[in-house]
């Protein structure tokens, strides 16, 4: 009863606070005059009113499904990101030169006019810290940091040329996932479920994952909505604990009273859109509605128990714990109930040599090994199931790592370590209509530099909306005066790894 009477207090308080609201912007000259100049310059403008994006967005049903532009290759997306940024040069891209100037002086051609976050002064080249071989048919360069991986290496697509403007980790995790290294734009997984909708409107059409212990630096805002409604955010779930936080209904709140109490608040909040016909006022009822679902079909679809045991020891799980093999398998489940885009963010991967944990030889071996097996299981369980076909898989960093040794401010780190490096990393592709076998780009024979096939954010941006359907060109957003788009006024797509 205590809890009901809660209830019941704060619908009327809200119910006031409604009510209060519309009398000022009725009575209040200045308040409505200020509405009507915003309306006027557009400065604030809400919604997409530009006929060019041929998305058509309802409002009241945000997430029904929506067809595409054309007929994509892929209808979901499972983003493997590796915070920290990855070292290519021990994982695909082979450079027995470097391995000849391993400990020797830096050349100053590398050095001079660039900048580097740590790097000061003159630093000792580093060689590769793993073993290669040519693996399949296609004759890719993996290392034996990734065993598991290797007898996939016929299934993907390796961009080996890609580069960014970025070498912090925040803005360049932003740029790769929203097109900009700025705050405030939305996420690629929100953009996809904006054009897409979701196919199971009891889930979420965007899903992220997190493990390593911490989320990426740039933070919830890499999977935030940004000018796009919030209804697109990115809903980050957990593979210990609840899935979502709050899910469970409170002491002595059972279903029909939480469903009632939702009926309640969404009635209010239908009143304020009669009144304002702010959209976003729809969206906040869908999400409740939303969250009243989730509360059913997420604890179902979020638990990895009922997986069949060769299907465990397959990806390598741990259930009851927060893992990268737990998170693999659930995005694999979450794509198969119909959820657009799943994100999954690792971290720990900084190799800096400050540390073991953060060195190349110890720190970064440790890493590959809590992803290999997952991530190669995924590719093998999505293609046995007949779902590699339809959905994307990329796996990537931020940035790259430097052929060089970080000595940082000068001093020579502890272990061995490269610092962040923007003109060269590697970044790859699987199932979604990807080449199987395809590689395409180059570095220098020292992995410093793209030489040929260079590729951006903006290029893999523009690739994953057209396995999806989208043109990216035309895949935009009216929001303050201007249609705006994921890649903003850049971007290819990378035709070369396209089926």
């Amino acid at each position: 009863m205590k809890n009901n009477s809660k209830i019941f207090k704060e619908s009327q308080e809200e119910v006031n606070r409604f009510y209060t609201r519309r009398h000022f912007l009725r009575e209040a000259s200045f308040g409505f005059g200020g509405l009507a100049l915003a309306n006027l310059l557009g400065g604030c403008s809400i919604g997409n009113s530009n006929p060019s994006s041929n998305i058509l967005f309802d409002p009241a049903n945000p997430l029904l499904p929506k067809m595409p532009l054309f007929a994509g290759k892929a209808k979901a997306v499972i983003y493997l990101h590796m915070a920290g940024a990855p070292s290519q040069l021990e994982l695909f891209d082979y450079k027995p030169e470097l391995m000849k100037m391993d400990g020797q002086d830096c050349p100053q051609s590398l050095l001079e006019g660039k900048k580097f976050a740590f790097i000061r002064g003159v630093p000792k080249m580093l060689g590769p810290q793993a073993t290669f071989k040519q693996r399949g048919q296609s004759g890719a360069w993996v290392s034996d940091f990734l065993p598991h991986f290797a007898g996939i290496a016929d299934e993907v697509s390796f961009l080996k040329a890609v580069t960014t403007d970025q070498f912090n980790h925040a803005p360049a995790q932003l740029l790769m996932h929203t097109g900009s290294a700025r705050l405030g734009r939305p996420s690629m997984g929100s953009w996809v479920t904006y054009g897409l909708g979701t196919e199971n409107q009891n889930l979420p059409g965007y899903v992220v994952l997190t493990s390593g212990g911490k989320n990426p630096d740039s933070g919830k805002s890499v999977w935030g909505n940004g000018f796009l409604p919030s209804v697109y955010q990115g809903v980050q779930c957990r593979s210990e604990g609840d899935p979502v936080l709050f899910i469970k209904d409170p002491d002595g709140i059972d279903r029909d009273l939480r469903k009632a109490s939702i009926n309640t608040i969404n009635e209010i909040n239908q009143q304020q859109y009669q009144e304002f016909k702010d959209p976003e006022t729809l969206s906040r009822i869908a999400q409740y509605e939303m969250a009243y679902k989730m509360q059913i079909s997420v604890p179902g679809v979020m638990n990895i128990n009922d997986e069949p045991q060769y299907i465990q020891e397959m990806y390598g799980t741990k259930p009851g714990k927060e893992c990268f093999a737990n998170n693999v398998l659930l995005a694999r489940k979450l794509v198969e109930k119909g959820v657009r885009f799943v994100q999954l963010f690792d971290w720990g991967w900084d190799a800096h040599g400050t540390d073991p944990d953060l060195s190349i030889d110890i720190g970064h071996t440790n890493k590959c090994r809590s992803v290999d097996k997952a991530m190669t299981a995924l590719i093998l369980d999505l293609k046995q199931r007949g779902l590699l076909d339809e959905v994307l898989v990329v796996w990537g960093g931020e940035f790259g790592r430097t052929p060089m040794q970080e000595n940082r401010e000068g001093k020579t780190m502890p272990f061995k370590g490269r610092d962040h490096h923007t003109e060269a990393f590697t970044i790859w592709m699987a199932g979604g209509g990807i080449k199987k076998g395809g590689s395409f780009g180059e570095t220098d024979e020292i992995g410093y530099s793209a030489i040929n096939g260079k590729t951006n954010a903006f290029d893999i941006q523009a690739t994953i909306l057209n396995q999806l359907g989208f043109n990216h060109e035309k895949f935009t957003y009216q929001f303050q005066g201007r249609p705006f788009r994921l890649t903003d006024v850049s971007g290819r797509v990378i035709t070369e790894i396209v089926g």
